[in-house]
């Protein structure tokens, strides 16, 4: 797990509840070295006395004042573990021969309150104190390896519980940082309804908790995968496609279940499944998968490493749960997009409605200034269209406009955009199109209106009406969006009163404009 933004000690009132125990523990073996000198030999042990009230009056206020504030503790970490160390390295010059061992409880104390406030090379640094300051007063006792053993046992046994204890403080910290991940990062993605902040806001979640060299997200794209997320080895390969058909990825989303493969060396047990190399040309070693699957989302979340034995089942649920989360995020935009996308559009036809349409509109012109390039509207009306409906009714009325939009829809481009600007009238932009060009489509939309066959409601084969259509030219004919617009409306009336089925101004008109 990478260290970015990992949480790096417990909370002042967490670290109380690990050392409240060894600080009662040691004021009580102090109180012991007190009542030994008081109470033992014929005389009063001042050095016993004097060690015991200053380990008590230390341990209080490290353990009241300091232990409880971040400020202090690291500050004073240095200190503790010198002071620490020097102190009970003292113990053994002035401990009584039957209290020996409670020199050896206190060194394993020590070790485990300095690995619980300051950290493991504080530990070490304080052990090695105790034996440096401890072992001049002990040498000639350790002569023999029985000696020896018992002498250097409690520092062995220190080492192993501190190195316990530091690697479970590790692993709680670690599980603690991936809660407090899934907590801030589900919050931020369910406040999200843009696709690509959800991404991003992955990206770096993943980049943050998981040491991974390949992640991607993928969604389902007929019989293929679209990885809109794919990170490999420092690169991005957003985009692209794989097949589902016999890959790790296929059988997931097919399963919709999770696949933890720690060690790709080993065959991979699943039929008709191979292993697959997309983005480098080099070949992963572990490799887990998630699925996605909600209403509008069907998809995987995978990561990928090229040393075997990456992940863990910490791993695994990690990603479970981010891919829980992502998948609602995922599926929100979309239902966000769906209903953005809706109010844009007219119920009926489902070209944008009068409002989208000037806001598209403005949009174009603007860029249309920018670059100097051409911008051309055609306002459409569909001829004695309130005849046509009393006759044949409004059903067959409805399928005439629809039949119209999507005829209008076949000769435009991507960028283009077409709207219902009222009843049986439509307008149309066109960026980047000459009037000559304009006048092009509105004749292809006139022929494709023409060719169309509909029946009533006996199924009877019924004439299709006719269209007129205005055409004006931004910004050489009209340098505002609403001077275009009413130039457009203008020529289609012209061209209602030349007898319908027209197309104003004709072609000639255009030869005559020169552009800006």
């Amino acid at each position: 797990m990478k260290n970015r933004g990992l949480i790096t000690a417990f909370a002042p009132y967490e670290l109380n509840r690990f050392l409240a125990p060894l600080a009662l523990a040691t004021i009580f073996f102090m109180l012991v070295l007190i009542l030994d000198g008081i109470l033992v030999g014929s005389a009063l042990d001042p050095y016993l006395i004097l060690y015991g009230l200053a380990g008590i009056f230390y341990e209080l206020i490290y353990t009241i004042l300091i232990a409880r504030s971040t400020f202090f503790r690291k500050r004073y970490s240095w200190f503790n573990s010198i002071a620490s160390g020097i102190g009970l390295g003292l113990l053994t010059y002035i401990l009584p021969a039957p209290l020996h061992e409670l020199f050896h409880v206190l060194i394993v104390f020590g070790a485990i309150a300095t690995a619980t406030t300051s950290g493991r090379s504080y530990t070490y640094i304080n052990l090695l104190l105790v034996a440096i300051v401890s072992l001049p007063n002990k040498i000639q006792e350790i002569a023999s390896p029985q000696s020896a053993l018992e002498y250097f046992a409690p520092f062995v046994i220190s080492i192993i519980v501190a190195e316990l204890y530091l690697r479970l403080k590790d692993t709680t910290l670690q599980h603690i940082h991936r809660l407090e991940t899934i907590n801030i990062v589900s919050q931020q993605l369910m406040q999200s309804l843009d696709t690509e902040q959800v991404l991003s806001l992955l990206n770096a979640t993943i980049l943050d908790t998981l040491e991974a060299d390949t992640y991607f997200i993928g969604l389902c794209k007929g019989d293929e995968i679209q990885l809109d997320l794919f990170y490999d080895d420092g690169e991005f390969y957003n985009g692209t496609r794989v097949s589902m058909e016999g890959t790790l990825s296929g059988w997931v989303i097919n399963n919709q279940k999770e696949l933890f493969l720690p060690d790709l060396r080993e065959d991979v047990q699943l039929e008709g499944v191979k292993v697959k190399v997309i983005g480098k040309e080099k070949t992963s070693l572990s490799w887990i998968g998630v699925p996605l699957k909600s209403i509008n989302i069907t998809g995987i979340m995978a990561l990928a490493s090229y040393k075997p034995n990456t992940f863990d089942l910490a791993d695994l649920e990690l990603l479970s749960s981010l891919a829980h989360h992502v998948t609602l995020a995922l599926d929100n935009t979309i239902r966000h997009a769906q209903v953005e996308e809706q109010a844009r559009l007219d119920s009926l036809t489902e070209v944008y409605n009068h409002g989208y349409f000037l806001k598209r509109l403005a949009e174009q012109a603007e860029d249309s200034a920018t670059t100097k390039a051409p911008l051309s509207l055609i306002m459409l009306d569909i001829d004695f269209f309130k005849q046509y409906n009393d006759t044949y009714g409004h059903l067959v009325g409805d399928r005439i406009l629809n039949s119209l939009c999507s005829a209008i829809k076949q000769h435009i481009k991507q960028g283009d955009a077409v709207g219902r600007w009222g009843g049986e009238e439509f307008i149309i932009s066109l960026p980047n199109a000459t009037g000559e060009q304009a006048t092009q489509v509105a004749k292809r939309i006139s022929e494709t209106m023409a060719l169309l066959r509909v029946e009533d409601r006996d199924q009877k084969t019924i004439r299709v009406p006719t269209v007129s259509q205005g055409i004006a030219v931004f910004a050489s004919e009209a340098d505002e969006i609403y001077r275009l617009i009413d130039l457009a409306d203008r020529r289609l009336y012209v061209a209602k009163e030349r007898g319908r089925n027209q197309i104003e101004p004709d072609e000639n008109h255009w030869s005559k404009i020169q552009p800006e």
